[in-house]
């Protein structure tokens, strides 16, 4: 049988007027920005009207580490609210944006997959709404302003060596990483080093997707620490007086973005950052205001449980407010095979016993993600190779962790394939069965927090962080930071540091290479590993095989 691929799938879309979608929640038509007529921002005169609704079941939606196999989390993400549709229940999905780095590298889009897709996908994959590209212009404006300012006689006093803020751009580009700034003589400034992250590594994309509205949304760009005096004293945005300005140039970002799956249901999407570098989470307003409109709410968390679920129940939820009913672990036969230790180019013939030898890492997520007091379903995204003795031993396995694994075809037969998937879901957050609390307490050291994600989440043995890194965690818990949530920035692959090592190990350690205080956002980045905040291309990218044809389509583009 001949399939479609994601991109002709989605070019046949029978897509409705962005007006009837917003409908099905309830926003009327004068409560849309649109952007041609498939896409469209919700007002914040609309959002600020429904704060007094009841909210409906939070659904998360996380994986196990991801392979070159495949997982469909963001399939499983849209399959799972075209269901619950289907099964009469009032649902909408709540995505993140994607960033033009990996579309054009290695990791393709971010829309979905097969029949189990949001659309316009290819809008959705390059430019979309320009939420990305004001937050690129938001980012370096500030960066602008700090080195205008010590052009012009450094009245705060900005000690040039301890300069915080690097400049960002959407785009994988490793020459960028490390640069030296301001050659060229006097006109231009005085020379420092500096360099560029990925714009979804930037704190200015954290803050906007953490932010509860436009006034809040300042106050963290205000609070945002740019630079440091000689006496180690912090400059923020504020002091710079950038902070009004970023909050105009991110005003229409700041609105969530409504759009359509391939079945005509609501999805939200608004905010990019990835789980690796960042807390990869949807914004919180979109989520929130989501909740306050439908009975329940789909929502991912990027790249496996350890990273996305991990930052989203200890950062997100702990911020917002926010308690998931129910976690969806989407897993495949295919990924167990390669966790079992069978190479990507061999994983067509039936081999249960890689299946079952490659569970244990799937094992790990489930115990972990019930660490914080939420039930667990798996969700078996079915390819059409899989076998009834292999699904069977995913089944078997997961069943004896004290959870149960439901195939799901959503890919192949949209909501009808993810029926019985939705029918469980709704019934277990129905129950009210969740007791969630994040796995650490606001007033824990921040060194404790690094230890207690690496040993509980990680399952290391240790953390190994110089005197150097130590002390800086003290110097921020004298400045009143301590309170705050980690976000470890490490490799999405393994539990551990190192990305080839698959499965469920133990025994290991995590060295921490760097921490940044990301005040504004409200949290302590922290960088493990040989992990990168600025990524670069793979040999051969994604951006070869992208290209217009002769109708004027996309093609390559997936």
């Amino acid at each position: 049988m001949a399939y479609l691929s994601d991109i002709e799938i989605a070019r046949a879309a029978q897509k409705r007027p962005i007006q009837e979608i917003g409908e099905k929640l309830g926003i009327a038509s004068e409560h849309l920005l649109p952007y041609g007529h498939d896409k469209a921002k919700v007002s914040q005169d609309f959002i600020n009207s429904v704060q007094k609704n009841k909210d409906g079941k939070l659904i998360l939606v996380t994986a196990i580490n991801p392979t070159p196999a495949g997982e469909g989390k963001t399939t499983t993400t849209v399959g799972l609210g075209d269901g619950l549709n289907l099964i009469g229940k009032k649902a909408a999905v709540c995505i993140r944006e994607a960033s033009l780095g990996p579309c054009f590298g290695m990791k393709g889009g971010a829309a979905g997959g097969g029949y189990a897709q949001v659309v316009p996908m290819e809008e959705m994959n390059l430019h979309f709404t320009g939420d990305f590209h004001a937050i690129t212009s938001a980012h370096n404006l500030l960066s602008a302003m700090i080195d205008n300012h010590i052009y012009w006689g450094n009245e705060l006093e900005i000690d040039t060596r301890r300069v915080a803020w690097r400049r960002v751009v959407d785009m994988n580009d490793r020459a960028l990483r490390q640069i030296t700034a301001s050659l060229g003589g006097v006109a231009n400034g005085f020379p420092r080093e500096a360099g560029f992250d990925i714009t979804v590594a930037s704190e200015v994309m954290a803050i906007l997707c953490l932010a509860l509205n436009l006034e809040d949304l300042q106050a963290r760009l205000g609070s945002i620490i740019v630079a440091y005096r000689r006496d180690r004293s912090p400059v923020y945005a504020r002091d710079i007086k950038a902070d009004g300005a970023m909050t105009v140039l991110l005003k229409d970002a700041m609105q969530p973005n409504l759009v359509q799956t391939l079945e005509n249901n609501p999805a939200f999407v608004h905010g990019g950052p990835f789980a690796n570098i960042a807390h990869g989470c949807n914004s919180v307003i979109a989520t929130t205001t989501a909740l306050k409109l439908a009975d329940y709410v789909v929502t991912e968390a990027g790249f496996g449980a350890d990273l996305g679920a991990e930052k989203f129940l200890n950062i997100k939820c702990r911020k917002a407010g926010l308690a998931p009913s129910c976690v969806v672990i989407v897993a495949t036969v295919r990924a167990m095979k390669m966790n079992g230790g069978v190479a990507k180019a061999d994983l067509g013939p039936e081999n249960v016993e890689a299946v079952q030898a490659g569970c244990p890492n799937l094992g790990r997520h489930i115990e972990n993600v019930k660490s914080f007091g939420v039930p667990v379903v798996v969700a078996i995204n079915h390819f059409v190779t899989d076998t009834d003795a292999e699904v069977q031993a995913v089944k078997d396995y997961v069943s004896a962790q004290g959870s149960e694994a439901i195939v799901s075809q959503h890919w192949e037969f949209g909501s009808k394939g993810s029926k019985d998937l939705a029918t469980r879901v709704a019934e277990i957050a129905d129950a009210d069965m969740a007791n969630f609390a994040p796995i650490y307490p606001d007033e824990m050291p921040l060194f404790e927090k690094i230890e207690t994600v690496a040993k509980r989440i990680y399952r290391a043995d240790e953390v190994l962080a110089d005197q150097k890194i130590r002390n800086q965690l003290k110097d921020w818990e004298e400045q009143g930071y301590g309170n705050l949530p980690v976000c470890m920035a490490k490799t999405q692959y393994s539990f551990t540091t190192d990305p080839n090592r698959r499965g469920a190990p133990v025994g290991h350690s995590v060295p921490v290479r760097e921490v940044r205080l990301s005040a504004g956002a409200g949290f302590i980045v922290v960088i493990c590993g040989e992990i990168m905040t600025m990524p670069g291309l793979p040999r051969v990218p994604s951006a070869e095989a992208i290209m217009l044809n002769d109708a004027g389509e996309i093609e390559g583009l997936f």
